[in-house]
């Protein structure tokens, strides 16, 4: 089973999800945004990733992280509790499924969890 953390205001987001629909993967769909993880998830989700939370799973670019004076220097618990309070930040789209990973940039690195 793979879970998506999905936008669908997003094209890439999108674009992912139609990459593995069409291959018929077991799929949960998790509209993050209206869904928020958990700090927890958010955490699980990064022990999966294997990389640092600005390294990989963080939108720097959002006005959000601009507003809230968050920098890429801050400590992991510092971004982790941002991801948990404004899910806005949190990368998109993401795949998960069991101790792995990747997030679908480009779309087609989704394909890796099949």
């Amino acid at each position: 089973m793979i879970e998506l953390w999905h936008n669908p205001r997003c094209s890439k987001s999108r674009q992912a999800l139609a990459l593995l629909e069409a291959r018929g993967a077991n799929l949960t769909l998790r509209r993050y945004l209206d869904d928020p993880p958990t700090r927890a998830q958010i955490v699980a989700a990064w022990a999966a990733l294997g990389q640092p939370p600005v390294a990989i799973m963080m939108r720097t670019g959002e006005a959000r992280f601009r507003e809230l004076s968050l920098s890429t220097s801050d400590s992991d618990d510092s971004l982790l509790d941002a991801m948990a309070a404004n899910p806005i930040l949190i990368e998109r789209p993401l795949a998960i499924r069991g101790q792995r990973a990747v997030i679908g940039r480009p779309p087609e690195k989704v394909l890796d969890l099949l």
